[in-house]
């Protein structure tokens, strides 16, 4: 297992849920969570096999931007 950090521009409950779907419908992603807290709006990704390429992918797709941190 590995885990993924990316600085995010998800902002608020409503962005997440916009990203929601997208996270949740990627295989490989074992559990991932956004803390809206952390200025960086950090994503953390546990996956077995995923690139950070892929998640990045994924992100986009709900029209945010992901970063590697």
């Amino acid at each position: 297992m590995k885990t993924l950090k990316f600085k995010t521009n998800i902002q608020c409950s409503n962005c997440l849920a916009k990203v929601t779907p997208k996270l949740n419908e990627q295989s490989g992603i074992d559990s991932w969570n956004v803390d809206l807290q952390d200025p960086e709006r950090t994503l953390t990704v546990e996956t077995e096999n995923l690139e950070p390429e892929d998640i990045k992918k994924a992100v986009l797709k709900a029209g945010f931007i992901a970063n590697v941190k």
